[in-house]
């Protein structure tokens, strides 16, 4: 493949088929002519069913890969010949990381070390303004910053690495990864860290999608603690043009934090969550009148951050990005996709995954 015009690029996109990096390619293909080259290993979490909207587009293509496969990065460059590389293929969930942490230092650590391997070879033998263009865009996440527990703080860009969990210290030691290879190698990296995602087509382990199909199958809803944790809501929609936007406008060698303007306890969060289903799909749940009646409060994760606050103030100067959802109109939307797309919901579930959550009932 080649660049058709002088206005048309080559975008790879890693973990392509999962939540983020199919809203960035859906986004892609229907509002810019860019090609792209999605390449995912589609593990547990990643679903080419949420792509069916451009799998068909001549602009698109599809390769299954592990981004710790050597040989197999190193083939999807040289036929390829990308502009842009997008990194988002991680292993991404907190809970998972602590009862599984060797799978994130493999794909995390592992996997963007030889993407950057790769990366670089291919970079080093490009010309011209092939050469000059290229763009190595690594995303990842402000858990990499830890806690900020009960201050008013936000995470900005420089912020020291205080990570918590399995999950978090593989991120961070990625980002680190980055930073190396542009600073010892010259190689042109980007990187953008992201506050909490949420919107169609994400995975049911996750807080929202988890406390929707819950809530609608009249099972519990369980909130870690108290629920008191807060996070920064960012629309995953608003996230996808931020990551476009960044690559194709971002300074290389910076950091851009994405954030969405909407810190809430996750209480907060599924109370919205139960207040629109009550209005949309009124309980008919025996005993039931009211989706809040069925949250139940389980054992805290080890470890568990307390706040996490993103200050995106840089992105929106230097860049001029802006998020477009509020959390109010945010999750709205997100709840009435996931009412009027409950096929995807079904075979979600009818897969290997089973709703569940770690941690034991509160007595």
């Amino acid at each position: 493949m080649a660049n058709k015009d002088n206005n048309s690029m080559i975008i790879l996109v890693t973990g392509g088929a999962g939540f983020i990096g199919s809203s960035l390619i859906r986004f892609i293909i229907s509002s810019t002519n860019h090609h792209v080259v999605n390449i995912d290993k589609l593990t547990y979490a990643g679903n080419l069913e949420s792509l069916a909207s451009v799998e068909k587009n001549a602009r698109y293509s599809f390769e299954q890969v592990d981004i710790c496969d050597k040989y197999e990065i190193e083939n999807i460059f040289n036929k390829y010949q990308p502009d842009i590389v997008i990194h988002l293929a991680a292993e991404s969930h907190v809970d998972r990381s602590i009862d599984s942490p060797g799978d994130f230092i493999q794909t995390n650590i592992i996997g963007t070390y030889v993407l950057l391997e790769k990366a670089r070879s291919y970079w080093s033998g490009l010309v011209g303004n092939k050469k000059d263009n290229f763009i190595f865009h690594h995303v990842s996440t402000d858990e990499v910053f830890g806690d900020l527990e009960d201050s008013i703080d936000l995470f900005t860009e420089d912020t020291p690495y205080a990570p918590s969990s399995p999950y978090s210290a593989a991120k961070a030691s990625s980002d680190h990864l980055v930073r190396a290879w542009y600073r010892t190698f010259g190689l042109p990296t980007i990187i953008t860290n992201c506050s909490n995602n949420y919107g169609p087509y994400q995975f049911p382990e996750k807080l929202i999608p988890l406390i929707i199909l819950n809530a609608l199958e009249g099972k519990d809803l369980p909130i870690y603690g108290d629920g008191s944790q807060i996070r920064d809501w960012l629309y995953v929609d608003d996230h996808a043009r931020a990551l476009f936007h960044v690559a194709t406008t971002g300074v290389v060698g910076e950091t851009y934090n994405i954030g969405g303007h909407n810190e809430l306890q996750n209480i907060e969060v599924v109370k919205n969550v139960c207040h629109i289903l009550d209005e949309l799909v009124p309980s008919k749940i025996d005993g039931v009148n009211q989706y809040e009646q069925l949250i139940v409060y389980v054992d805290d994760r080890a470890g568990h951050d307390v706040r996490y606050a993103i200050d995106a103030t840089k992105i929106e100067k230097e860049l001029g990005w802006t998020p477009l959802e509020t959390f109010s109109t945010g999750i709205r939307k997100t709840v009435t996709w996931y009412l009027e797309n409950t096929g995807w919901c079904d075979r979600i579930k009818d897969g290997s995954y089973q709703g569940e959550r770690l941690g034991l009932l509160k007595s």
